[in-house]
């Protein structure tokens, strides 16, 4: 039977189910991997349908990384928090992981490590994808945990060299000399222009380029992936490069989850082994905010950053399937993956909630000093509040300057902020979905508040926790799906625009006024 039958058919079927019960459709994908591998031999699958997953696997990871690295600032990466937590993790991680391993597979202590090496990662792949879905992937705690996922993942792919006995030869060196592509790179994007050879640039960049490429000088092609997408975030069309990728790359990635249930059938020792690894999970979760704490963190950057980080990793999966001595223990990693994926993805959907409720009692646990989240009090004299400064938002704010009113921007990406307030635009760091924020911000001056942010779930934050601090003047928002238009009225929301709706009346307005002009 034809490997789409298989392969997307269990796909569509499996994820379509996770729907109903809330949950991300990747878990459907990881059961129809493993359901494809129980069945699909007994109904005349392609024996090829393994290894076509694999590859497309490969590239679904290979082209993440690179969208990754689009979103990416390399100072991000050099942060205390984010280079000491990463580090004291990946070893505090072994420490603990590695005698469970011994004690259930092996009487090997190397073989054993090699496990806990693999348990002490975190998945890129699972937090990238929360986070781009929440579009946390700017917002500071996002950013941290990102950039501990490019740490471990730098870790991976040096375990992986030495274990397997592959080490770089001095060709990896020319990695030095990759930013000298940049001016190349920068003028291919310029003549792609925007239509299907966008598509196909970005595609070349990311595969060919960076991986490809990158192999060939003795690198994993993931890392290739990541320099790449470093390199053109510094590009006027990064964003567009991300937008034309996107489909591509989650379709790719489709094919990674049901690689990892195909990599093969679970005994009972690999499910108890399984289990007892999802009961060690939070374990992960809570070395990692109590780390992040350490360094500095509010505790909610600390909950937000670590919870998307509590999940065991497919470079788990990777390093076991590349070193021999680790290679049997690719099925119980398998399962553990699968499992913790399972009990992550709910959590973090719910993770603002979660983080409302057990701020109060975590706050003890902050350090007293001067900290990069650190939440605003004082919004001095402005009279107009403008949440989200992206396009949008600052589309909203250059009017109301224009209006002869004085607004100001809260946004969560720092990097924003900090190129915002060189363009002397009045914005400040803030994250709209933060309790805490409306419990210590004075709003007692502002006349009216602008939802211009992205996330539904962030304007319904953001309205209902002015309309709780006693806020009465108007909140305008704007949404880009009829259906959203209820539920931001019901959190308080005087009035909302439909974005392209808006767009089209404006458009229209434009034209009659032309029209008139032209008659006169």
């Amino acid at each position: 039977m034809a490997f789409e039958l298989f392969v997307i058919g269990a796909a569509f079927l499996f994820g379509m189910a996770m729907r109903p019960l809330g949950l991300p459709p990747l878990i459907g994908f990881l059961i129809a991997g493993f359901t494809i591998n129980m069945f699909g031999p007994d109904l005349g699958m392609s024996p090829e349908t393994g290894p076509i997953l694999d590859y497309v696997a490969d590239l679904g990871v290979v082209l993440l990384l690179f969208t990754v690295g689009l979103k990416l600032k390399l100072r991000q990466i050099g942060n205390p928090p984010v280079v000491g937590g990463a580090l004291l993790h990946f070893a505090l991680s072994v420490a603990l992981f590695s005698p469970v391993a011994y004690w259930f597979f092996s009487e090997n202590w190397l073989t054993a490590l090699l496990v806990g090496i693999a348990l002490a990662f975190s998945s890129t792949v699972l937090s990238a994808k929360l986070l781009e879905a929440k579009r946390e992937m700017r917002v500071y705690h996002g950013r941290v945990a990102i950039g501990i996922l490019i740490v471990q993942d730098i870790i991976a792919l040096v375990v992986l060299a030495v274990f397997a006995g592959d080490l770089p030869g001095p060709w990896a060196l020319l990695i030095f000399a990759a930013p000298l592509l940049r001016p190349v790179i920068y003028r291919i994007l310029d003549m792609a222009g925007r239509d299907e050879m966008l598509l196909v640039t970005s595609v070349m960049l990311a595969l060919v380029v960076g991986g490809v490429g990158f192999e060939a000088i003795g690198l994993k092609g993931e890392i290739g992936a990541l320099v790449m997408g470093l390199i053109v975030s510094g590009h006027a069309r990064a964003e567009e490069v991300g937008k034309a990728l996107w489909a591509v790359k989650e379709l790719f990635l489709v094919g990674f989850f049901l690689s990892i249930g195909m990599s093969g059938l679970p005994d009972m020792e690999a499910l108890i082994f399984a289990a007892v690894m999802a009961l060690l999970l939070p374990l992960k979760g809570v070395l990692f905010f109590a780390l992040l704490v350490a360094f500095g963190l509010r505790v909610r950057s600390a909950f937000l950053a670590a919870l998307s980080l509590t999940a065991y990793s497919e470079f788990g999966l990777i390093v076991a399937a590349g070193i021999p001595d680790a290679e049997p223990f690719l099925v119980p990693l398998a399962i553990a993956l699968s499992l913790s994926f399972i009990i992550a993805a709910p959590l973090n959907r719910n993770a603002h909630r979660m983080i409302d409720v057990l701020e109060p009692r975590l706050a003890r646990f902050e350090r007293k000093t001067r900290r990069p989240d650190e939440k605003p009090a004082d919004l001095g004299t402005a009279d107009i509040l403008i949440l989200g400064m992206g396009r949008t938002g600052h589309a909203a704010y250059d009017a109301m300057v224009e209006a002869g009113r004085t607004p100001i921007g809260l946004d969560g990406d720092t990097y924003r902020v900090e190129e915002l307030k060189e363009a002397d635009v009045n914005v400040i760091f803030a994250d709209a979905e933060d309790a805490s924020l409306w419990s210590h911000v004075d709003i007692s001056g502002i006349h009216a508040a602008v939802l211009a942010m992205n996330d539904i779930e962030a304007k319904l934050i953001a309205a209902r926790a002015l309309r709780k601090k006693g806020f009465d003047g108007p909140i305008v928002a704007h949404a880009f799906h009829a259906d959203e238009l209820q539920s931001l009225g019901d959190a308080g929301a005087d009035r909302t625009h439909l974005t392209l709706q808006e767009t089209g009346r404006s458009l229209t307005a434009t034209t009659l006024g032309c029209l008139s002009d032209h008659s006169a």
